[in-house]
């Protein structure tokens, strides 16, 4: 595999800005494709943003802090978002949280430093009536226990 040089990356920046150039309202667009090929929006992409959208690097950087899905590193292989959101916390998310904890040695908000698993707090899935929910890797689980999701992590190699 080619190391990804700062060239390299420069090249593939270009080339997402590229081809969202004439597009209205581009930012989000851009933003997505730029996490889509580094793993993350890196700080150093900011400022090309900002410049090619005629935008103040504080209103990408605004943008990007706001969104939770947008990153400044790159997330762990499993990515596991627990909803801490009321009516999850009444029927156990609080619980599954520290299992999730537990059973992989890194708090929420963190990635391991394996790169192996990354912990996420969300704030309602749209599975209230099932929770606690839970999303791993971008799969919806509702009822969600410490057995479960040690299953879930196990099926995907967590």
């Amino acid at each position: 595999m080619a190391l990804d040089t700062t060239e390299t990356r420069h090249a593939r920046l270009e080339a997402i800005l590229d081809a969202h150039a004439g597009r209205e309202g581009p930012l989000l667009p851009i933003l997505h494709d730029v996490q889509a090929a580094f793993g993350c929006v890196p700080a150093e992409t900011i400022p090309r943003i900002a410049d090619r959208l005629n935008l103040t690097r504080a209103e990408v950087h605004g943008v990007v802090s706001f969104y939770h899905d947008f990153r400044d590193e790159p997330a762990g292989r499993v990515v596991v978002k627990i909803c801490r959101a009321e009516a999850c916390k009444a029927v156990g998310s609080d619980a599954l949280a520290a299992a999730a904890e537990a059973r992989t040695g890194v708090k929420m908000g963190e990635t391991a430093a394996s790169g192996a698993v990354t912990l996420e707090p969300v704030y309602c899935l749209g599975l209230c009536a099932c929770g606690p929910a839970a999303m791993v890797d971008g799969e919806i689980l509702g009822r969600m226990d410490a057995a479960r999701l040690d299953a879930a992590l196990t099926e995907r190699g967590a």
